[in-house]
Parts: C-alpha cells; sequence; structure tokens
C-alpha cells in the first residue's frame, strides 16, 4: 500500500491536543498524565484511529494510547478529534521497536490490529508478534500480560499463534472468521470495514500470560 504524503501533516498532527510530543518523559508516569489510575490500553499501530475513537468513547474508564509511524496517517484522525472531547486518549507519534523508551510497566491490554505482516523471513523481527516484540511486551505490562490481535492476514495469524505460545502465552479466545462467529463487541478498524465489504475473512485471538 503506498502512503499518501500529506502536505504539512507533521505540522497539523502536532498541534493535537491528543498528540504528547514529549513521551519519554511519562515513562511510568502514565497514570500522572491521564490525572487517574485506570487502566491503560495500548494499540500499535493505530492507523487512521477509529478502533481507538470508539472505545475511547465507549469505554471512558479506561485511558486509551495509540501509536503510529506515519504522521499523514493521523491527519484526519486529529481533524475528527477536535470535535470531541475524550480525556481518555492520547497518541503518539513513533515507531514501535523504541516502545521500551516509552512505556515502564504501566500497559494492562495490546491491541494489534492489521498489523503488517512482513511476510519475508528476512524481515521476521519487524512483526509485532515475533519474539523481538514479545520481549519489548514483558517490560510494559503491569502484571497480567494480554495481546489481543486482528488480521485479514492468515499467515502473520498462523505466526502469531505459533510465536505466542511458544513464548508462554496461552489463547483465551480465538475465532478464524470474526464477522461469522459474531464476536460481541466487535468494534473495526477502517482497515476493517474496508476488507469485511470487500469479503475477506477476519481472523482474531486474544492472548494471555
Amino acid at each position: 500500500m503506498r502512503l499518501r504524503n500529506i502536505k504539512g501533516a507533521q505540522e497539523i498532527v502536532s498541534t493535537s491536543s491528543y498528540v504528547i510530543s514529549n513521551p519519554q518523559e511519562y515513562r511510568g508516569k502514565w497514570n500522572i498524565l491521564f490525572a487517574n489510575h485506570n487502566p491503560i490500553h495500548l494499540e500499535i499501530g493505530m492507523g487512521k484511529g477509529n478502533f481507538l475513537i470508539e472505545n475511547a468513547i465507549k469505554y471512558p474508564n479506561i485511558n486509551f494510547i495509540g501509536i503510529e509511524k506515519y504522521y499523514s496517517v493521523l491527519v484526519r484522525t486529529t481533524d475528527r478529534l477536535k470535535t470531541l472531547d475524550l480525556p481518555n486518549l492520547k497518541i503518539i507519534v513513533m515507531d514501535a521497536k523504541e516502545i521500551e523508551q516509552i512505556f515502564d510497566k504501566e500497559i494492562n491490554t495490546i491491541y494489534l490490529n492489521f498489523s503488517d505482516p512482513w511476510p519475508k523471513k528476512k524481515h521476521e523481527k519487524r512483526r509485532l508478534t515475533s519474539e523481538e516484540f514479545l520481549k519489548k511486551y514483558d517490560n510494559l505490562f503491569t502484571n497480567k500480560k494480554h495481546i489481543m490481535q486482528k488480521t485479514d492476514n492468515r499467515k502473520l495469524f498462523e505466526y502469531s499463534l505459533i510465536s505466542c505460545t511458544d513464548y508462554g502465552y496461552h489463547i483465551e479466545n480465538i475465532s478464524c472468521n470474526l464477522y461469522e462467529d459474531r464476536f460481541e463487541n466487535n468494534i473495526p478498524t477502517e482497515y476493517e470495514t474496508k476488507f469485511v465489504n470487500k469479503g475477506y475473512t477476519i481472523y482474531f485471538v486474544e492472548f494471555q500470560k
């Protein structure tokens, strides 16, 4: 997929009150920024933000943080947020490989929605359910480790099942066809809606450790 370059995207996104420009300063202190001790849920690769925003609206007693690497992707997100008041939502523009610099034993749940499958074997370490990243997540979780993944890519789905269970996670919930199984309370991402309309199968798994 070619990423559309939006002129002035960095400036547009950076001026949003939801975007945290100095996230390293809150490492271990995100509860201070949110001004409460509510659980913190993290979406890595939040895209245009529908999943995160709808969750923040639906669950005001949970704090949500979204990570996205590209400013251009977030322009529409920050534009929509201008009309909303969501004190339980924050956004960070960063590469996920640096995530340990931002959080320290304060995340309750990680969402991995339609992550890049990085299909080539030489790129395995870039997959967000590789052992490389699972080790990083160890330092983020408060206590119990909880990961939820959705993808349209069967090979990534199968890889994640093996990688996470080999790492000690157990499967709490699983679906090889999320919409056929009609999981309750599912909030779709933009990609998800597009894929479902095209007839793609959506895979879902919830891991705990």
